[in-house]
C-alpha cells in the first residue's frame, strides 16, 4: 500500500460489519490508526450480544496495524463524546471521522409507527451530528490554540436520501438530512481546517440484502468475475477523502458503486417567473405548468 494515511488517526462508526468494516480495514492498510466503533446490534438495531468490532480490531492488528475498539452509542450525546475521547486517549489526536453507523426499520409511511420513525432518524441523523459536534470541539480548540488542523469528516448518505425509496420513508428522510448536514457543516467548519463530504454508496450489506426482492437479487454476489456490490469497492474513495490529498474538496456528495464514482448535484434554484407583484391564485395554474414544462423531470423514487 501507498501509506496514504500514515500518521493519521481515524474513527469509523458502525465498523463491525459491511461498509464500516471495509473502511476500517482500508484505512489501516494505508497506515492509519483506527478507532473501530460498533455496539453489536442487528440490522434493525436490536441487541445481539455480539462484538464484531473486536474481530475487526484483531484483523487490523494481525496485519500489523494499530486499532482499538469503542462500543459507545453514537446517537447518545455522552457516548459520542466518549468516542472522540477514545481516539485522543489512545492515539493523542484525531484527524478523520467517518460517520457510517445505522440500521433500518422499513415500512410504508401509512403503516409506520412513531417508534420506527424515531429510531431510524435517531441513529442516522443524530448519530452523524453528535460525533461530528464533539470532534469539532476538539478541532476548533486546536485551531484556536494555533495548532495546524487538516481534518476530515466523511458522512454516509444514500441513494434513498437523494432520490427517495418506497417503503423507506424514515431512512430516506434521515439520509436526505445527512446530505444537507454535510453541505451545512462544510460551510461552517472550513475556517478551522476541516473538510466535510458525504458518500451515497451502493453495496451489499446486511441492510441491502435484508431488503429482499429485486434489491436482494441485485446485491447478490456473482459466481465469478468482478463483484460490483462488494463493500470494499466503496472504501478507496472514503480513504482518499480522509487523506491530506483531499484538502481542497469539501461540501460534496459522491455516489460510489463498483468501479464507478460520480458527483451527486443537490437542489438548485430552477426556472423562475416573476410577476413583480403578488399573484392571484387563479393566475398560477398556467405559470406552474410553464415552469414544469421548462424544467428537467425529477429522478424517479427508487421502487416507484
Amino acid at each position: 500500500m501507498s501509506g496514504l494515511m500514515d500518521g493519521r488517526v481515524v474513527i469509523v462508526t458502525g465498523a463491525g460489519r459491511g461498509l464500516g468494516r471495509a473502511h476500517a480495514l482500508a484505512f489501516a492498510a494505508e497506515g492509519a490508526k483506527v478507532v473501530v466503533n460498533d455496539i453489536g446490534v442487528g440490522g434493525d438495531g436490536s441487541a445481539t450480544g455480539e462484538s464484531p468490532g473486536e474481530l475487526v480490531v484483531e484483523e487490523i492488528r494481525a496485519a500489523g496495524g494499530e486499532a482499538v475498539v469503542n462500543g459507545d452509542d453514537v446517537a447518545d450525546w455522552a457516548g459520542a463524546e466518549n468516542l472522540v475521547k477514545t481516539a485522543l486517549d489512545n492515539f493523542g489526536r484525531l484527524d478523520v471521522l467517518v460517520n457510517n453507523a445505522g440500521f433500518l426499520r422499513d415500512r410504508m409511511l401509512a403503516n409506520m409507527s412513531e417508534e420506527e420513525w424515531d429510531a431510524v432518524i435517531r441513529v442516522h441523523l443524530k448519530g452523524h451530528f453528535a460525533p461530528m459536534r464533539h470532534a469539532m470541539t476538539y478541532w476548533r480548540a486546536e485551531s484556536k490554540a494555533g495548532n495546524p488542523v487538516d481534518a476530515r469528516i466523511i458522512n454516509t448518505s444514500s441513494g434513498a436520501g437523494l432520490m427517495g425509496s418506497i417503503g423507506q420513508g424514515n431512512y430516506a428522510a434521515a439520509k436526505a438530512g445527512i446530505a444537507t448536514l454535510t453541505v451545512q457543516a462544510a460551510a461552517e467548519f472550513g475556517r478551522y481546517g476541516v473538510t466535510v463530504n458525504a458518500i451515497a454508496p451502493s453495496a451489499r450489506t446486511r441492510m441491502t440484502v435484508g431488503a429482499g426482492g429485486a434489491m436482494a437479487e441485485m446485491m447478490a454476489a456473482p459466481e465469478e468475475g468482478f463483484d460490483a456490490m462488494a463493500p470494499e469497492n466503496v472504501s478507496p474513495l472514503v480513504v482518499w477523502l480522509g487523506s491530506a490529498e483531499s484538502k481542497d474538496v469539501t461540501g460534496r456528495v459522491f455516489e460510489a458503486e463498483g468501479g464507478k464514482v460520480s458527483l451527486a448535484d443537490g437542489w438548485r434554484h430552477g426556472e423562475a417567473i416573476d410577476k413583480g407583484d403578488r399573484w392571484d391564485p387563479k393566475e398560477l395554474g398556467p405559470v406552474v405548468e410553464k415552469l414544469i414544462a421548462s424544467s428537467q423531470p425529477p429522478t424517479p423514487v427508487y421502487g416507484a
